[in-house]
């Protein structure tokens, strides 16, 4: 991690993940400081590591199987250990009325940690999330911006911060 921002309105972290191998380690680090209730919402361009992103959080969380991007079936659920994680993508919604059609509302509690690409495609429809992580390709690279939008979500970027230096 390159740079932090602190105001007492927002918090942010950014950092520069010049390969796959980057992307994946910033995905076990986030693995360390998850909790239970935890909304995630990644943006970016296709390509821009959204599910690779996901995988190193995944593996970081000790699952080992195959990581499917969720963008034909919508959600994919890991269970690990006692931790249900929901990993969405709603890159193909044409109408965000899809997202309450589907009834991922039920989705979004207490002992659930929710993964959301392409959140903007609901129109407002989701809860706030606690963490919103920004990523786009830069060179060879990717840049990674992370912000929080709950205090939830600063404490877990303040622990990233213990985490990564």
């Amino acid at each position: 991690m390159h740079t932090n921002h602190h105001t007492q309105q927002e918090f942010r972290r950014a950092a520069f993940l010049a390969d796959e191998a980057a992307t994946l380690a910033l995905g076990k680090s986030l693995a360390r400081v998850l909790v239970p209730g935890l909304k995630i919402y990644f943006h970016g361009d296709l390509g821009a590591g959204k599910t690779t992103l996901v995988r190193g959080l995944l593996r970081g969380l000790g699952f080992l199987e195959k990581v499917k991007s969720p963008t034909y079936t919508l959600v994919e659920l890991y269970r690990v250990s006692s931790l249900y994680l929901y990993h969405f993508d709603f890159y193909r919604f044409r109408d965000p009325s899809e997202w309450e059609d589907a009834g991922f509302r039920e989705y979004f509690r207490a002992d659930a940690v929710c993964i959301v690409e392409w959140p903007e495609k609901t129109e407002g429809l989701l809860p706030s999330p606690d963490l919103q992580i920004a990523l786009r390709v830069e060179g060879s690279g990717r840049y990674a911006e992370l912000s929080a939008g709950t205090e939830v979500g600063r404490q877990c970027l303040e622990r990233l911060h213990l985490e990564t230096g």
